[in-house]
């Protein structure tokens, strides 16, 4: 069994770490496959597998008795996330608690999304008033690039989820990461974008995002580097406030943490309800660091 990896905090190069304020509660992510999946990437921040039990999975009532707390704090949106969500089996009753309250998101790998799971989906976001968006990862144009990555005859898998997305008529968001070399130049744009009109997708929806490297990543290439931290760093208000952190949590089977990224790091629990978490946290991790240069956000 696979232990909860301590992310220390840096030590400060000059002063001290500038901290983000909670400026409202806008987004509650759930951590509801905690740190289990069917895959195994090489680049995961988090380290999920299938072994891995760092972070259990959620049950209903968890994720409902966070729901009713969030609206009584005024939460808009939620999101879910693992690990992969579709392996929690109560998946399809907690989508549906959040779409009753609003916009709901769920991030998978879509090696699970079939036929009847899309359908199901597909029936979930035409019985409700909010939006539902599902967002499916993918490093590569083709198996070549994209199974190293994510494991043997992956490719192929995903490409049939959002396929199978597509015939029902849902859009899905597909994100990939830099660790696929052009994905951020305008060519690697436009292969992805027309892989995904190929899909059926009339309208693609693409999201780059940089690595983090922590987890996984850290050992797949590299860690940060001593100069990636905002030890000293005086951040505006602007700044402070384009952090996710400003405005959303995490509720994982132990308790809620500050952000999606650093669910490994015990100094990032900030309490047992959403209310005790309402307050500034120091951006003193090194994915802060990622976070702040790479306008990072885990939201769609």
């Amino acid at each position: 069994m696979s232990q909860l990896v301590q992310i220390a905090p840096l030590a400060p190069a000059e002063g001290t770490f500038p901290a983000v304020p909670m400026l409202g509660l806008d987004t509650l992510w759930f951590q509801v496959a905690g740190t289990i999946c069917n895959l195994e990437c090489t680049h995961c921040f988090i380290s999920c597998s299938p072994t891995n039990h760092a972070h259990a999975m959620m049950t209903l009532d968890q994720v409902t008795s966070y729901l009713a707390e969030a609206k009584r704090l005024g939460v808009r949106e939620y999101y879910f996330t693992g690990g992969e969500p579709f392996m929690n089996k109560s998946i399809f009753e907690m989508f549906e608690a959040a779409l009753a309250q609003g916009p709901t998101s769920v991030l998978t790998n879509g090696v699970l999304i079939k036929d009847k799971t899309a359908e199901r989906l597909q029936a979930l976001s035409d019985a409700s008033d909010y939006s539902f968006d599902v967002r499916i990862s993918v490093d590569g144009y083709g198996p070549e690039d994209n199974d190293p990555v994510r494991g043997a005859g992956t490719f192929d898998r995903i490409v049939e989820g959002i396929a199978a997305l597509a015939r029902v008529g849902l859009n899905p968001v597909i994100t990939v990461t830099e660790v696929c070399g052009e994905a951020g130049t305008r060519a690697g744009r436009t292969r992805f974008i027309e892989l995904l009109r190929s899909l059926g997708l009339a309208q693609p929806r693409l999201k780059i995002l940089p690595l983090l490297r922590i987890g996984a990543e850290e050992q797949r290439a590299r860690g940060y580097h001593k100069w990636e931290s905002l030890a000293g760093a005086h951040l505006t208000g602007d700044e402070l406030a384009a952090l996710q952190c400003s405005s959303c949590r995490i509720a994982c089977a132990s308790g809620v943490f500050v952000c999606p990224i650093l669910i490994d790091a015990p100094g990032a629990r900030m309490g047992d309800t959403l209310e005790a978490t309402l307050r500034p946290f120091p951006l003193e991790y090194s994915a802060c660091f990622t976070c702040h240069a790479e306008g990072l956000s885990c939201a769609t």
